[in-house]
């Protein structure tokens, strides 16, 4: 049987983590530095390959590693209590995120994601799949970087009558509307970003505005209980059009942000807009290494009876 929750030790707690990129070696870096009295990182899966850990143990040369072998097997070689998922949010990933993290779920052992595909197509899947194991999904990771956004949503304003969500929870697009607002071409925008290593070699998801989109649809879904799959998205992207568009409506003083919104008065749905936001606006301070969501609740219901705004410092590949 597989390991589940376990009992209070004092020895660290078995993790297995799900992909090994960038993220992946982030935060396996950040567990061993600040959090190995706590946990270690018990195996990792590649995209064909895995490895079995000591808690102590460095990583070896991916020569050493073994073929892949069913996510079953090796989570209970690990007894592992929770399954870190940094795989890609593809399609060639996707089967994969769903048969790891149900898999997980059903046995007891808690799921921490930073991909987002299979959250989108199966949410109510892995809802079932963690109340029949008695296991938790945590996606703060996939929603807005090192952000608690997920936790907010999902319990922070639960009973305060919150009833729309607006966001910027995407860097890059931030990052190139700001650099356009200075003067650059799209073109030359995109480059600089990319040479920053702030753009994927393929902007296309952040700059078409389904990244940002994603994110609301997540978000949306802890704070009222839609269905993810289920939500349809309207969503503007930054190119040539939509700039003039924009350009022509800016005003002194504006920003211009790629702005994620939805609401209760147009149950499940979700838009991307660009918009040019004032001052006053919660998300006009927000800079392309924040990211941020503004919920607001009625007047009187919260500490300043307006709303909860989360701008973060200098995002991390960290999950909340």
């Amino acid at each position: 049987m597989l390991a589940g929750n376990g009992s209070p030790t004092s020895q660290p707690l078995p993790l297995v983590l799900s992909g090994f990129g960038p993220v992946a070696q982030e935060f396996l870096a950040r567990i061993r530095a600040t959090h190995s009295q706590d946990f270690f990182v018990a195996g990792i899966r590649g995209h064909q390959d895995q490895i079995l850990l000591d808690p102590d143990s460095a990583v070896p040369a991916r020569p050493l590693w073994t073929p892949l072998t069913p996510i079953t097997g090796f989570l209970s070689a690990t007894g592992a209590v929770a399954l870190i998922q940094a795989t890609p949010s593809s399609s060639g990933a996707h089967p994969r995120a769903v048969e790891e993290s149900l898999t997980a779920l059903r046995h007891g052992i808690h799921v921490v994601t930073a991909t987002k595909s299979h959250l989108l197509t199966h949410w109510q899947e892995l809802a079932a799949a963690a109340q029949e194991g008695g296991s938790r999904i945590r996606i703060s990771g996939a929603t807005c970087a090192a952000l608690p956004a997920a936790d907010l949503a999902r319990l922070g304003v639960q009973g305060l009558g919150c009833e729309s969500l607006r966001a910027c929870p995407n860097g890059t697009s931030t990052f190139v509307l700001d650099r356009i607002s200075a003067g650059s071409s799209l073109v030359e925008a995109i480059a600089e970003a990319q040479r920053l290593g702030i753009a994927e070699a393929d902007p296309s998801a952040d700059l078409s505005g389904s990244d940002a989109a994603t994110k609301a649809r997540l978000l949306a879904g802890l704070l009222w209980g839609w269905d993810v799959s289920q939500i349809r998205v309207e969503q503007e992207g930054i190119d040539d059009d939509s700039l003039r568009r924009v350009t022509a409506e800016l005003g002194a003083g504006q920003r211009l942000r790629a702005v994620a919104t939805a609401s209760l008065k147009q149950r499940l749905h979700v838009s991307v807009r660009i918009e040019a936001l004032e001052p006053s606006d919660p998300l006009f301070h927000l800079s392309w290494t924040r990211e941020g969501h503004h919920l607001p609740v009625p007047r009187g219901r919260g500490h300043h009876g307006s709303g909860r705004t989360i701008k973060p410092g200098r995002r991390r590949p960290v999950h909340g």
